[in-house]
């Protein structure tokens, strides 16, 4: 398996590295700029799930509802990316080998198990410690 890696400075802040689909999201959200992203034009299965992943780093989206027709009518979000961010870095590799892709999701944004920030360090260190996922 492939896993995309960012390394970027968000708002002037800390470098972090994010990997995976939320790097993937982070990637889409700067390339779309003020038009922002919605699933059904950036089809991916958890939009909301990268979304609450890059806010949680730091980063500020605005979440806009927006109405959609069809059979199927009702409401869709547009994402749209507010922070400054500096893409330091981006690469494309293996995953690491040596945990299922259920172990490397627990363990967060980077292959350390953190995001980057010693906030959020803090935070799964202590939740592991309790005995969290």
């Amino acid at each position: 398996m492939t896993m995309f890696t960012l390394k970027v400075r968000i708002d002037a802040g800390n470098a972090i590295v994010i990997v995976g689909r939320a790097a993937w999201a982070l990637l889409e959200l700067l390339t779309a700029g003020n038009i922002g992203c919605t699933y059904i034009d950036n089809p991916a299965p958890r939009w909301s799930g990268y979304i609450h992943k890059l806010r949680k780093l730091g980063a500020t989206i605005d979440t806009l509802q927006e109405a959609h027709g069809g059979p199927f009518a009702g409401f869709h979000a547009r994402y749209v990316l507010r922070s400054s961010v500096t893409v330091l870095k981006a690469t494309v590799g293996a995953a690491d080998a040596h945990s299922s892709p259920t172990e490397r999701h627990r363990r967060g944004f980077d292959s350390a198990g953190t995001s980057g920030t010693p906030e959020l360090a803090n935070n799964h260190a202590r939740h592991s410690e309790a005995g969290g996922a």
